[in-house]
């Protein structure tokens, strides 16, 4: 800044001085960048300074180690002066009440408030700096979020989605994907616990029965009681470990999937080789969450559906889980992230859009890694569940996927190892193989393609 007042230059060396009093070309210098600085709520500590070596110089006579003593303290001081100015915010372009402004932070974080009738940490509406744009707004408080939000989304708000009238598809599952609003509708307010919420169940109780006030959805199971999924009792929610498909619960579900593929005493992890799984369409996760024993993590993945919002069950019981949808963004996994994929009747229309979804998945299994897939149309003989059949069957037969094992209700595939397959197939296959230039670990936002990943040379 370009001070011109005569207040603002103090901390320009004094020419009326003794040379011997002068400062050091260093401290002169740093003096200097101090006026350029423009003023700061320490100036009378720089006034006091200075008037005190004005005294000192005045009254004794200083040789050439005193001289040397005292630009040592000059320059400490200087060096100190700048870093309370940097610290404190004074520097170009900020604002000259910044330290005024850190101070009420520490007033307000011990109780004080700048006046009687303010009480420390609530507000009707929170405080929004627009220094940096009309869209960078900054939170400098935030106030608690209204009860009736003690379920919000951010991003994932139907209802919000909905008053933004976006032009969706809705057959692409498009509505259950992440529709950020714009900054002036987004609350900005923290989530609120349920009323009598309660400390978490520890693991690994929590896989079993979690506290109802926690999650009160208990809809969810009376609707899905004749398949085990889970039961109110008295305070707790309790989850027997049955899902849709395997009604006798997943652990001798998952120990049958490991039996198909000749695992070693029907362990699914294989001895280390299988280790993170992911799961689609999972429920309330109680797959995932029986995997964890045979040290294999998932990750299992379900939309809030007509279900409402059955990953609440997932994370109460700390099982890894995410609300999302195989719809038209890529899943925010780069590629060959997991060993092993699932999908228990998980209601997803894998021939649509000349396989896209099925492709995703190809895209995130390593190679090698395997698909298990239990759904009606892998047994059912009824002509729709046939057609289905036949149709993935020489979808998955073009991406160069083999039959590993097919017994009574499940199929699971698995991946090719090489590009060789690839390289074999018929020119004009569809899928083809994707683009040179895709990268396949590019997701956030990434919409999907109709095309196989192959693997680098490096692989």
């Amino acid at each position: 800044r370009n001070q011109t007042s005569p207040s603002s230059s103090p901390r320009l060396p004094d020419p009326t001085l003794p040379s011997s009093c002068q400062s050091s070309e260093l401290v002169s210098g740093v003096s200097s960048l101090l006026v350029s600085i423009g003023p700061c709520p320490f100036d009378p500590l720089f006034w006091f300074w200075t008037s005190l070596r004005a005294s000192l110089c005045s009254i004794f006579p200083l040789n050439l180690a005193s001289r040397r003593i005292l630009i040592h303290c000059e320059g400490s001081v200087v060096l100190f002066m700048v870093f309370l100015d940097q610290f404190f915010d004074c520097m170009p372009g900020q604002h000259a009440n910044s330290a005024l402004e850190y101070g009420g932070k520490i007033k307000r974080s011990i109780g004080w408030s700048n006046d009687g009738n303010e009480e420390v940490g609530k507000s009707e509406e929170p405080i929004i700096s627009q220094e940096d744009g009309d869209y960078n707004l900054a939170p400098k408080s935030f106030p608690v979020c209204d009860d009736r939000h003690s379920e919000l989304i951010p991003c994932l708000d139907r209802n919000l989605i909905y008053q933004t009238r976006l032009k969706l598809d809705l057959s692409l599952m498009e509505h259950y994907e992440r529709h950020c609003p714009q900054p002036e509708r987004r609350y900005n307010c923290l989530i609120p616990p349920p009323p009598g919420y309660k400390v978490p169940i520890k693991w690994p109780r929590s896989r079993d029965e979690v506290w109802q006030v926690n999650i009160p959805h208990t809809h969810l199971a009376h609707e899905k009681s004749d398949q085990n999924w889970m039961v109110v009792n008295g305070d707790k929610i309790v989850f027997p470990g049955g899902g849709t498909h395997f009604h006798y619960g997943a652990d001798k579900y998952i120990a049958h999937l490991a039996n198909m593929l000749n695992f070693k005493n029907n362990i699914l992890n294989n001895e280390g080789n299988i280790r993170t799984v992911f799961d689609v369409g999972c429920g309330v996760a109680s797959f995932g969450g029986y995997l964890l024993s045979s040290d294999i993590i998932a990750m299992s993945l379900a939309p809030n559906d007509v279900h409402q919002n059955q990953i609440q069950f997932a994370l109460e019981r700390g099982i890894p889980a995410y609300l999302g949808v195989l719809g038209t963004k890529r899943l925010p996994y780069p590629s060959r992230s997991f060993e092993f994929a699932h999908c228990s009747r998980c209601r997803i229309d894998w021939l649509q859009r000349d396989g896209i979804l099925l492709l995703e998945l190809d895209r995130l299994l390593r190679p090698g890694g395997y698909f298990a897939y239990s759904s009606p149309e892998a047994y059912a003989q009824d002509e729709e569940d046939l057609r289905i059949w036949k149709e993935m069957s020489a979808l998955v037969e073009r991406m160069c996927w083999k039959i590993a094992a097919k017994r009574n209700q499940t199929v699971i595939w698995v991946k090719p190892l090489t590009n060789d397959c690839y390289m074999k197939r018929e020119p004009g296959t569809r899928p083809p193989l994707c683009r040179s230039d895709d990268n396949p670990d590019a997701v956030w936002g990434v919409p999907m393609e109709a095309c196989i990943t192959p693997y680098s040379e490096r692989e």
